[in-house]
């Protein structure tokens, strides 16, 4: 999308008497208003040049104007390039028909529900991705509040360690221990290839002297895509004792490409692209166990439904809006613990086996105490505002203490390695926080399972030197599986034209490993 379709950058102004937006009279903007959801943008008039769009508050109509050049997508509900958008003859976004889930007296026998035409069907058939009602309505409230199936709020009598978490808000610390006895866990995570451009990165960060309170290096996850991954670096990386995750297959940049995802789509994606790395980094010990959707786009149950089925145990794609206090990870057994946040987001609305590593957004402020507030932000590189190492150091200080000073909720630090190589003073400044983080005698840089591996087993401070966990893998001996890695150049009729250098201690596959054939053996699942 346009760079310039940042919130910020959207005008948002209360009308006054003499704005074209104020209706004529307190009725007509009631009428507006009426069954409008508040966070629906609409027009006024076709007329004009299609920027112009309000939305209903509490306070009456507000109004926003798109920047110059661009227009108003009432289907999108977002500014997109003029050229783009199809739908300024049209005021308002299509209604669709809503089951009618509530009503005063029951309207349909026990088990069923009513469609928004009045036919009773099966509870169990809304929102199975199958229109069942003749008017369709079955499959136009699935969200996590709506869905008529969906997972059952928190019941921690129900919900006990070590296979499941969860608390009514998402604050609580597992095993009632009190904050100042939690380990304050740091998680560094990657998203994208590992290759010749940024494994000096890592290699700098985690140099094998920077040792956590109970002497086991620091560690990190890198959710790898694969194009352009090279495996023997990425083999390398797991044999130091740093997790490795998925992060799919082909990376498709269409972001509805994820959220609308089939059941197929992410086993193709996640279950092939943990099939690549297995088979040509070498990973044999069933450690590839978490999942992060590409541009965090996350696929609601589809997604989830795979997971269980495949035996990835963690997905690390939600995010959770910018609060108080932070959220600790919890399990999908249970409703989740907060609002699903980010727009056009698909979460999860039934119980599943899985862990959710949710992504608390980042307070980017540079004086929280005098700045009004601004979005959060949940990978590092997406905090726009931050531009100098000097700013890059408040960020993370300011929100290590807001994780440290409440509940010790896990603080994840989410990065694509080409912003930290973008200014040496950002990777400078993030070196200089471990090591000063590493100072006191109760913060750990683990990776995503470790955080798993402590909730299960919550385990006091001065129990924790012994955490046999955190033991596995504590210390490296040996050298890499290979010092000079097969280059091998290879084409597949999936991407035709292409021909890319996959590089791996293993032996060269037939063709370069993609969505139909993972394995690189040239034989095409597909009929």
């Amino acid at each position: 999308l346009p760079p310039a379709l940042a919130a910020e950058v959207v005008r948002e102004k209360r009308q006054d008497d003499k704005d074209p937006a104020d209706a004529d009279d307190k009725q007509t903007a009631e009428q507006l208003c009426e069954n409008r959801p508040p966070d629906e943008y609409f027009r006024l008039t076709t007329e004009g040049d299609c920027r112009d769009v309000v939305r209903c508050t509490k306070a009456g109509i507000k109004q926003i104007t798109c920047p110059s050049g661009l227009a108003f997508d009432v289907d999108k509900q977002t500014c997109d390039w003029k050229g783009k958008v199809t739908n300024c003859n049209r005021l308002d976004k299509p209604r669709k028909v809503l089951p009618r889930l509530k009503t005063d007296e029951p309207v349909c026998p026990e088990g069923k529900l009513s469609c928004g035409n009045g036919e009773c069907i099966d509870k169990e058939l809304f929102c199975n991705d199958k229109p069942d009602c003749k008017d369709e309505s079955d499959e136009n409230a699935c969200s996590v509040e709506t869905d008529p199936n969906r997972a059952p709020d928190c019941d921690p009598t129900q919900c006990v360690l070590p296979d499941c978490w969860c608390s009514p808000d998402g604050t609580r610390i597992p095993g009632s221990i009190e904050p100042n006895q939690v380990p304050q866990m740091i998680t560094i995570t990657f998203n994208g290839a590992v290759n010749v451009d940024n494994v000096d990165l890592y290699d700098e960060i985690f140099n094998g002297q920077r040792q956590n309170p109970n002497s086991c290096q620091i560690r990190g996850t890198f959710f790898a895509s694969h194009k352009y991954t090279n495996y023997a670096a990425l083999q390398d990386l797991h044999r130091r004792g740093h997790e490795v995750g998925v992060f799919s297959l082909t990376h498709k940049d269409d972001p509805n490409y994820w959220t609308g995802g089939s059941y197929d789509d992410w086993l193709a994606e996640m279950a092939g692209a943990r099939l690549v790395i297995e088979r040509f980094s070498n990973i044999t010990d069933g450690s590839i166990i978490g999942v992060r959707a590409p541009y965090l786009r996350v696929g609601g149950n589809k997604q989830f439904e795979m997971m269980a089925d495949q035996f990835f145990v963690y997905d690390a794609s939600i995010t959770a809006s910018l609060g108080r206090v932070p959220i600790w990870p919890y399990t999908l057994y249970f409703r989740m613990p907060h609002k699903c946040n980010g727009n056009a987001q698909n979460c999860p609305s039934r119980s599943h086996p899985v862990w959710e590593m949710v992504m608390n957004e980042l307070d980017r402020r540079d004086d929280p105490t005098f700045d009004e507030s601004l979005p959060g932000c949940h990978m590092v590189d997406s905090c726009s505002n931050i531009q100098t190492g000097d700013q890059f150091a408040r960020l993370l200080r300011h929100n290590f203490n807001r994780h440290y000073s409440t509940n010790r909720a896990p603080l994840g630090l989410h990065f694509h390695a080409s912003w930290l190589k973008s200014k040496k003073e950002f990777k400078d400044e993030l070196i200089k926080f471990i090591e000063e983080m590493l100072d006191k005698n109760d913060v750990y840089f683990v990776t995503m399972l470790q955080v798993i591996q402590w909730m299960q087993n919550p385990t006091e401070l001065t129990s924790l030197r012994d955490f046999a966990e955190w033991k596995e893998k504590c210390d490296v001996k040996g050298q890499p599986y290979c010092s000079l890695p097969n280059a091998c150049p290879l084409t597949t009729r999936e991407l035709p034209g292409e021909t890319i250098r996959l590089f791996t201690c293993m032996e060269c596959p037939n063709n370069y490993p993609w969505i139909l054939d993972p394995t690189g053996d040239g034989f095409n699942s597909k009929k």
